[in-house]
């Protein structure tokens, strides 16, 4: 089979594409013919090499956590039945055309959903619902989400409205700021002009809790930075006191470093990215709600860009230039 393999640390010309052996289901395990790959841009930066502090991984390595595609094969102690389904799940090196995955790790794609949006989700949709519930997001909660175009960004915002929220998204753009007021966004900011603060803070207004006390605290009730860097940490004091304040992206290349004493003197609720690594049951439970929403036409992944397998390393370089809106995949 084909797979993409990152040969040594550096840029994206690294990733190569390379003839590996078939893989074959070990027990537990099903084969899966991939149709399309899940890209994330912290894979940008494990190929980099700037990640190595927090993840074990050497080159040569295939990447890639997430795919859809349909089950040719399965292992012993699998119900036959498995085999030609159409399904999601989470790998290890689904840059690749064949993978095997633990049958624990997989969802199966409802019918009428498309594989390449069933793709979109793997990761992103899974991340975006369980923040949403980790939150508490509710009718009347006023939230900011930023990097509001991207994969995840932009299934937070469907997802946080239908909950009844006033979304405000944080973009870098005109193209961006369109794309996320067509999705549902209430106010949108853009960060690359000056004063963006003040006008989220404006957008966002009285916080709920602030608002049921008689008081007058600006801010939002939820912020979910899946930006990070200094980005992230100016969005921290636009979090309403008592409310919510998520850290879990750091694409800028490390998460936003907020005060903890800080956020326990204004009752601020601290989350990060540990929080959103879900066990295998909770991850196929989220799984399947975000499939359901989209074969329902509720949910709307927004896919910038498809690449084949053998242009991995042009993914990459479309991931890191950051001119794309929405996910990047790969497949046909």
């Amino acid at each position: 089979m084909r797979a993409a393999q990152v040969k040594a640390f550096g840029g994206p010309e690294v990733l190569t594409t390379v003839e590996l052996p078939d893989p074959v289901p070990g027990p537990g395990e099903i084969l899966i013919e991939v149709a399309h790959t899940d890209t994330l841009h912290v894979e940008t930066q494990i190929r980099a090499g700037r990640a190595r502090a927090w993840f074990d991984v050497e080159p040569p390595y295939v990447p890639g956590g997430g795919v859809s595609g349909t089950v040719t094969a399965v292992g012993d102690g699998v119900d036959a039945e498995w085999a030609g389904r159409r399904v999601t799940s989470f790998v290890d090196g689904g840059y690749a055309e064949l993978v095997t995955a633990p049958v624990t790790a997989a969802t199966r794609v409802p019918d009428g959903l498309g594989l390449r949006t069933a793709a979109a989700l793997v990761h992103d949709g899974v991340t975006a619902a369980g923040l949403l519930e980790l939150t508490a997001v509710g009718p009347g909660d006023r939230v900011l989400v930023l990097g509001a175009s991207g994969g995840m960004g932009t299934l937070l915002i469907q997802l946080a409205r239908a909950r009844g929220a006033r979304v405000v998204a944080a973009v870098r753009g005109a193209r961006k700021a369109a794309l996320v007021r067509e999705l549902g966004a209430d106010a949108v900011v853009d960060v690359t002009e000056s004063g963006w603060v003040e006008r989220a803070r404006e957008a966002s207004g009285a916080g709920a809790g602030g608002a049921a006390a008689g008081g007058q605290e600006a801010g939002a009730d939820v912020v979910l930075d899946g930006v990070g860097g200094e980005l992230g940490l100016a969005a921290f004091p636009l979090t309403a006191d008592g409310g919510r304040f998520s850290a879990h992206g750091a694409p800028t290349g490390r998460f936003a470093e907020v005060d903890p004493a800080e956020a326990a003197h204004r009752g601020v609720t601290l989350f990060g990215i540990a929080d959103v690594q879900f066990a295998p049951a909770e991850a196929r439970r989220l799984t399947a709600l975000v499939l359901a929403e989209a074969a329902a036409g509720r949910l709307r992944p927004v896919i910038g860009a498809r690449f084949p397998l053998t242009e991995a390393a042009a993914a990459h370089a479309a991931i890191e230039g950051r001119r794309l809106v929405g996910k990047v995949l790969l497949g046909g």
